[in-house]
Formats: structure tokens, sequence, C-alpha cells
């Protein structure tokens, strides 16, 4: 089940003119997920399937709000129809440095996601994109959960996710970041 890895892949062709798709990969290079946005929406909802024939639900990630500067999105385990957390995009915090919190389902922060570096932020948003973006996934209190990883490439978008051994935080809840962080800050690429 894609909850239970280690590590994921998810890849988005660039090139796409209207809306966005998402493949999710394993390690082996198996598909364990498949999201496809809508193009033009006001308020983001993204869906998580197991595959591309999009049967079988996994993940809902919806906005609360249509537009909001520092926008909560609700991440709701689809097979149990209940909210397991949420992320939250720090408005003003990202502006120099991409950064989101996580929230439990009482909306209570659990985790930090946060761009590697205030320098290499800088240089990625007033010298050059091409330098790829790394995060930090760490829980309150410290201890790393999770690294989210772009790797560099032109026409592809590809967010290498690699979570912890001893990482607490629930998988839906990195898994639900990652795709925002893919869809959200990978659409500014």
């Amino acid at each position: 089940m894609a909850f239970d890895l280690t590590a994921y892949t998810i890849r988005r062709k660039v090139l796409k003119i209207f809306g966005a798709s998402f493949h999710i990969y394993d390690p082996s290079g198996n598909v364990v997920g498949f999201s496809k946005q809508k193009a033009f929406k006001l308020k983001e909802d993204i869906r998580v399937y197991s595959d591309a024939s999009m049967a079988e639900e996994l993940l809902t990630v919806k906005a609360r709000q249509v537009i909001d500067f520092s926008a909560a999105y609700d991440i709701v385990d689809a097979g149990e129809s209940r909210k397991v957390g949420a992320a939250r995009r720090k408005g003003f915090a990202s502006i120099v440095q991409d950064t989101w919190e996580i929230l439990d389902e009482d909306d209570r922060p659990v985790a930090k996601v946060r761009e590697d570096s205030l320098a290499l932020a800088l240089v990625r948003r007033f010298l050059s994109n091409l330098v790829p973006q790394k995060f930090m996934v760490e829980k309150e209190g410290g201890g790393k959960e999770a690294e989210l990883r772009v790797r560099f490439n032109p026409f592809i978008y590809k967010l290498d996710v690699r979570v912890d051994p001893g990482a607490t935080l629930d998988r839906r809840l990195i898994l639900g970041a990652a795709v925002l962080v893919s869809a959200i800050e990978g659409r500014q690429r």
C-alpha cells in the first residue's frame, strides 16, 4: 500500500498546457498513486488515486478557502472518509523561503516543511530557478521526519520523498504534503 513506503517519486510533465497530472512511484518504479488536477480551479481540490484508472481514491487534499495567502489544505483519507490532518502555507515566510505547517486532525501543529536554506531560496527566487529545491520535514520540537528533493530536469518535474526510518508522523500527511509541494511550489518552476 502507498502509505507503507519509505520512499516515493512524484513525477509531473512540465509542458502540459492545462491542468496537471502526477504519477507517484515506489522505489522499484511501480505506480502507487496518480493525481490529476483540473485547470482554472479557484479552490484547489487534489485527488490522489491508486493508479491512472482513478477507480480507487486514496487521499483528498482540498483548500479550505478560495484565495488565501496562508492557505490551509485538509488532507482526508478517502477510504475512511476522515480528515487525518492539514497542511498550511506560511504566507509571509514563504515569500523568501517556502514554509508549510503540518497540522493534526484537530489543527494543532505537529511538523514543518521548510525549504533547505535561506541562501539557496534567495538564489532560486532572484537569480535562477535552475537550482533544485530541497525541503526538510521536521517534527515540532525537532527531529527529522522526511526529506523532499526536486531533481533538476527542464521537461519533467520529479520530487523524491524519503521518509526517515524512525519517522512517527502519519505517512498520509507526509504524502499529502509532498503532493501539495509538487502542485503548488512545482507550478512556480
